[in-house]
């Protein structure tokens, strides 16, 4: 599963971080809200449409990835899984590499121009229906299966604040 990081302050605006400190590479308020409410997009019950992350990935490195860890603190805090974010943006072969080997199911944060490069590394950009790029939005979930060597693609909605799709 693919996400984006949650929404960031507008242009000249300013994000918070942990300490409640001003920041420009962090999320803005909805997207700590949407950060928080992410959880209850991977419910227990067996019958969720997204299945409960086993392993969690967010975007390493510089300020920007900032986002990627602050988007999915929360729900690896309630799994009780760290965030592994040793690959920087750019890094999304080695990134595919990892999350192969990671146990299943996946989660992978990470900074939408790097989406469609990491989808390429994992062998899933020539599928019907993937898109070429991620689309303006940060309510979306991608979902690839893999069986028997062969992916699968849907993309769903998170519906977690008011105005998501």
């Amino acid at each position: 599963m693919v996400i984006r990081h949650a929404e960031k302050p507008y242009p000249g605006d300013t994000g918070e971080d942990e300490d409640g400190n001003e920041h420009p590479g962090t999320l803005a308020g909805r997207g700590q809200r949407r950060a928080e409410e992410l959880a209850r997009l991977f419910p227990p019950a067996a019958s969720a449409s997204l299945p409960r992350p086993a392993t969690v990935f967010a975007a390493g490195g510089k300020a920007a990835a900032e986002r990627c860890r602050q988007t999915v603190a929360p729900l690896a805090a309630a799994l009780h899984t760290p965030v592994r974010a040793e690959f920087a943006a750019g890094a999304e072969r080695d990134l595919a590499k990892a999350v192969l080997a990671a146990p299943t199911p996946v989660l992978v944060c990470w900074e939408p121009n790097g989406i469609p490069r990491l989808v390429r590394a994992l062998g899933a950009h020539r599928l019907v229906g993937v898109p070429a790029a991620w689309p303006d939005r940060y309510d979306l979930v991608w979902m690839f299966t893999r069986r028997q060597g062969r992916w699968s693609f849907r993309e769903l909605s998170q519906h977690l604040l008011p105005g998501d799709a």
